[in-house]
């Protein structure tokens, strides 16, 4: 009876493990997809997210489209992660999820990448919470394209997030109302494990993964936390 209760422990550890080690392979494979479809946004000629806006915003929140969009509970279910400003850089993600009806009509069968702005504390304080969901819980709108954002002045001023999309190549503005942000809870404990939680993440208490500093390096390039209003 023993060496049955030994031996059942022991898989159910061993399932435990495998699972774990399973997710923080997906939290890296995201951050580095993450790294990769900022960098190729921001490259594009006139066609990257406005500096300005950038320079202004309290967290920016990325979920490639190509990591895991995927057919769960009758919608679409895109999984990614956030990074907010700390006082001495930008912090280490914690791993968020975004589901809703626009962001199925968006992907349509194709890889949709969405990169959110988060502009003001409320808007932070939306991400710090189990779930929100975008033009109810916190108002959201388009953002503007090109490297100013003049022509957005209005959105920078009122707009809690600002949303963005690129499908097929094109990056545009995008309204995501009525779509649900909620955080990944078991992406966050499979990278930092049990004792840490997501204010400490987003407040820059946890230590930077390696596999983050590129993408923390590269938002740094363009928007400096020297610049953190």
């Amino acid at each position: 009876m023993l060496k049955r209760i030994l031996i059942a422990t022991t898989l159910v550890l061993l399932v435990t493990l495998t699972a774990v080690a399973s997710d923080r392979e997906d939290d890296v494979n995201r951050t580095r997809k993450a790294t990769q479809v900022f960098k190729e946004i921001m490259n594009a000629p006139d066609r990257g997210i406005p500096q300005d806006l950038l320079e202004s915003a309290k967290c920016i929140a990325i979920i490639p489209g190509d990591v895991k969009f995927a057919f769960i509970f009758g919608g679409n279910y895109g999984r990614g992660l956030a990074t907010c400003r700390t006082g001495h850089g930008w912090s280490a993600p914690m791993f968020l999820a975004i589901d809703g009806g626009s962001v199925g009509y968006q992907i349509g069968g194709s890889a949709t990448d969405i990169v959110l702005l988060f502009m003001n504390d409320r808007a932070l304080q939306s991400l710090l919470s189990d779930k929100f969901k975008l033009g109810a819980d916190a108002s959201v709108a388009a953002g503007p394209v090109g490297r100013n954002a003049s022509a957005g002045t209005d959105l920078k001023l009122n707009a809690e997030i600002l949303s963005y999309s690129r499908s097929k190549g094109v990056f545009a503005g995008v309204s995501l109302n009525g779509d649900v942000v909620q955080a990944d809870k078991s992406g966050d404990i499979a990278m930092y494990g049990t004792d840490v939680n997501r204010r400490e993440i987003l407040d820059g208490k946890v230590a930077v993964p390696e596999s983050a500093r590129a993408l923390l390096e590269e938002i740094g390039g363009y928007a400096q936390v020297a610049k953190a209003r």
